[in-house]
């Protein structure tokens, strides 16, 4: 075992920062990068090593992750738990921002229970290139066929008094009307189902698998639910903030053990350019989906998947 130097902690940490919100999944980039590039940068940069950092320090960089989704989505958490300590002191759920704030808890309950239960497995058995690189080739037709399918899906009616067209993003007769403020998406966002808030949700369960993006997922099942596509993307993004954070409180003491140590100071540059990456993918993301889709990704992801796989079976 090696440490972990700086200059591969800044790479992986940009990488990361970008790729856990695009939907194109940070785990598999993380682990297809260090294997293409090989070398010290393939013995570094082995989650499946025994006694390697790299794992603990990429769950450091989705922690950076979090907080700077937190900090971006910072008026939407105030209303949720606002709304959240409100409707458990009144005992009853009658706002948007308490409606939400149970929703969000309902869609995070089956990600929290299988990653418990099987995130170590898959990722000890799954984590290695050939798979990551046949995972995220699927993830890209995931990612695809979705598109295809929630164009004949009604769009969801806040208000429940009617079945909407679809609008879809870049369509020259959408009307700039249909651009919601942050408080009309959150309350559109409240007027899902818990079952709609649970399906949703337990799409990131696939993201366990290393290629599949948890954005993707989370998106897709938005998509296949009525939700626009930013309104989609705004709740994968809110569900992933508490779901990565929980993460981060599990794995990040490994990076205080003794024989890790010396990866430590990396993990903390990398971590701060994660943080840095996401507040900038966020931000972009945000404005890309209320006119685009997410098929150029699908494009990417099958292209970079087959890519891989074919340098890996020459190799």
């Amino acid at each position: 075992m090696s440490d972990i130097g700086y200059l591969e902690a800044i790479v992986v940490g940009a990488l990361q920062g970008v790729s856990e919100l695009f939907p194109v999944s940070s785990l598999g980039h993380s682990i297809l990068l260090p294997a293409l590039a090989g070398g010290r940068w393939a013995h570094d940069l082995d989650m499946t090593a025994p006694g390697s950092p790299y794992l603990a320090m990429l769950v450091a960089m989705h922690v950076a992750t979090a907080i700077a989704l937190t900090a971006f989505y910072r008026r939407d958490w105030a209303g949720v738990i606002t709304g959240l300590i409100s409707s458990i002191r009144e005992r009853r759920i009658r706002t948007p921002y308490q409606r939400l704030a149970w929703l969000l808890i309902a869609g995070t309950v089956p990600v929290g229970v299988a990653g418990l239960a099987l995130d170590r497995l898959l990722r000890d058995y799954l984590g290695k290139p050939i798979p990551v690189a046949l995972f995220l080739t699927l993830n890209g037709i995931l990612l695809y066929t979705v598109e295809r399918l929630q164009q004949r899906v009604p769009e969801i009616d806040p208000d429940a008094t009617a079945v909407l067209p679809r609008l879809r993003p870049g369509d020259p007769t959408t009307p700039m009307a249909a651009v919601l403020t942050d408080t009309e998406t959150d309350s559109r966002l409240a007027s899902l189902t818990v079952k709609d808030a649970l399906v949703i949700g337990a799409a990131q369960i696939l993201a366990l698998f290393p290629g599949i993006s948890r954005s993707g997922a989370t998106i897709g099942a938005g998509l296949l639910k009525g939700l626009r596509h930013e309104d989609a993307a705004r709740f994968a993004f809110l569900l992933a903030t508490p779901v990565i954070a929980a993460a981060g409180v599990l794995k990040m003491p490994e990076l205080f053990q003794p024989q890790v140590q010396g990866s430590l100071g990396p993990a903390l540059v990398g971590s701060l350019v994660a943080g840095i990456a996401s507040w900038i993918a966020v931000r972009f993301l945000t404005s890309y989906f209320h006119h685009r889709t997410m098929t150029p990704f699908a494009l990417y992801c099958v292209l970079a998947g087959v890519g891989s796989l074919t340098v890996f079976a020459m190799g």
